[in-house]
């Protein structure tokens, strides 16, 4: 099976701040974008990019080439869409005919390990129709209002906390999107709407999200400790 990985990277990222966006942040020197690509490229076939609408003072395509240049696979870039469904779908569009297993990689997970991204793909392979990595839910839950009254504490039990990469098997992922039930926030909700089984995977600390300027101040520290 051929596995691609698509990164969409249009998101403006406006709680980590800095005026650009997120995708092209840098962290120790090089971009989120080329983070979070160098931890899937390793393990498949292909990473396509989706990035935001050129503007006339910036070319985000020929920034996001650049900043994936000599990667470990060969890459593509494609305009992203409004939404991140939108840019997932764009990306979809462009995979060649012999793509039959897809990951969807967050580029704001830069420190995801490969032994995550190996383990996704293999239950992809071993024929689970989606598989996403997940954590458990350790932090004490609770549900409050819109004054920020606690109106319960919340059974954490069978929760856990969803991380990328998601794989999914090709038509599966299409079928998904084609069906488009609504604003999800990830992809592995789409095909759940479809009533398909979504597995999951350990997944890891280290591939937690950079949202605001103290996850990079993390991420920088694990970084600099050889991570």
């Amino acid at each position: 099976m051929s596995v691609a990985a698509i990164v969409p990277a249009a998101g403006s990222g406006d709680r980590l701040g800095g005026g650009i966006p997120k995708a092209f942040r840098l962290l120790a020197g090089t971009t989120l974008l080329r983070r979070s690509a160098d931890a899937v490229a390793t393990s498949v076939d292909l990473v396509v990019v989706a990035v935001p609408a050129d503007r006339r003072d910036v070319d985000w395509r020929n920034a996001a080439v650049a900043a994936l240049e000599g990667a470990a696979c060969p890459t593509r870039v494609v305009a992203g869409g409004a939404s991140r469904q939108a840019s997932v779908a764009a990306a979809l569009a462009v995979l060649p005919p012999d793509v039959d297993v897809v990951l969807v990689h967050d580029a704001a997970r830069p420190l995801m390990p490969p032994a995550v991204v190996a383990a996704v793909i293999a239950a992809v392979r071993a024929g689970a129709p989606g598989v996403i990595p997940a954590l458990a839910v350790t932090d004490t839950l609770k549900s409050v209002d819109a004054s920020g009254r606690v109106l319960r504490t919340v059974d954490r039990t069978g929760l856990v906390a969803v991380q990328t990469p998601q794989g999914f098997r090709r038509d599966v992922l299409e079928r998904a999107h084609r069906a488009d039930p609504g604003v999800a926030t990830d992809d592995a909700a789409l095909v759940e709407a479809l009533g398909i089984p979504v597995l999951t995977v350990p997944g890891d600390p280290a591939g937690f999200k950079i949202t605001t300027p103290y996850d990079v101040v993390l991420a920088e520290a694990l970084l600099g400790g050889g991570r």
